[in-house]
């Protein structure tokens, strides 16, 4: 999340991932290769340990990586400013998650298939979820790259000289994107720099992408809430919401709400969202059943008082364009 609820943190399961991904790289490491129909399976057994072995250290880096590139950081100096290529920042546990449960699947699979062979639908269905999961890990990927096209192409912004807000900004992709297209306006990047699967919030990250695409001077960087935005009135002339409204929870139509207030009559607002469907379900398996689907949305944006323009998939997710009414 970019700029939700202060009273709650954002992804801080981060070290429930880690902590079952310990156990189960321990299982497959110690447990599993002690079970009877393994004792003579040797090359089964390496491949176990192995197994573990990798599960175990990508469960370390979840845990420990960001306080080791934030030590490393304070170590030279905190110069930030000084690296010479984009960097989003992005919590090793998103990135590592989706493979390290391929791979415990798969072992699990196996050790299901040797030791109880009757069960061998169950072990087709732990091969399938692996399959998955690494899908995911494929999709999850691709979105950390500086180059990855983050905005669909809509009817978005108003003139060249728009004045448009990245709501929940992050470390700032979608500002790139945003600069690319307006050439001549000023953006407002709003977020509260506090989510912990992006390292140190993204603030720092922010300025330095920023710095590399040359926007410093057109873009003004602001904290604040989404739920509580600290702008009058008709300020934007646009908006944009990238992975942000959709991890409000309850708040999403409080923050949908703020957002309509702070846009001029006409003005447009341009939700990108994770809702049920095959790259959700890819990262998150059945969790994605849990996020509020495209109807939903809709209603939301109604119901807090916006027209629906369009509406679409792009990535594998889904966008929401809508406008005030004049």
């Amino acid at each position: 999340m970019h700029g939700g609820s202060t009273t709650e943190r954002s992804h801080s399961h981060m070290w429930l991932f880690g902590v079952l991904g310990l156990a189960a790289g321990f299982g497959l490491m110690v447990s599993v290769p002690r079970l009877k129909p393994l004792e003579h399976v040797l090359l089964l057994q390496i491949g176990l340990y192995i197994l573990g072995a990798i599960v175990l250290l990508a469960s370390l880096h979840a845990l420990a990586g960001p306080s080791m590139r934030r030590h490393r950081t304070r170590r030279s100096g905190g110069h930030r400013a000084a690296m010479d290529r984009y960097d989003f920042g992005w919590h090793p546990g998103m990135t590592a998650f989706p493979w390290t449960a391929a791979l415990v699947l798969l072992g699990a699979a196996v050790v299901l298939q040797v030791t109880l062979p009757l069960w061998w639908p169950l072990a087709l269905l732990l091969t399938l979820m692996a399959a998955n999961f690494f899908a995911g890990y494929l999709i999850v990927r691709t979105t950390t790259r500086a180059d990855r096209t983050t905005l669909p192409m809509v009817d978005l912004l108003q003139g060249d000289h728009d004045l448009v807000l990245d709501a929940g900004c992050g470390a700032g992709r979608t500002t790139l994107s945003l600069g690319r297209v307006l050439k001549r306006g000023q953006i407002v990047a709003l977020d509260r720099f506090d989510a912990d699967y992006i390292d140190a919030g993204g603030r720092d990250l922010l300025e330095n992408n920023l710095r590399l695409a040359g926007l410093t001077d057109r873009v003004r960087i602001e904290t604040g809430d989404l739920t509580r935005l600290p702008f009058e009135d008709q300020t934007f002339d646009t908006a944009v919401s990238a992975h942000a409204l959709d991890h409000l929870g309850p708040e999403k139509g409080q923050g949908m709400r703020e957002v309509l207030r702070v846009l001029k009559p006409g003005g447009r607002l341009l939700v990108v969202a994770s809702v049920p469907g095959w790259a959700t379900f890819a990262i998150v398996n059945m969790l994605s059943l849990l996020l509020m689907g495209k109807v939903g949305w809709r209603s939301l944006a109604r119901t807090s008082g916006f027209e629906i323009v369009e509406d679409g998939d792009f990535n594998g997710f889904w966008y929401l364009l809508v406008r005030k009414p004049v």
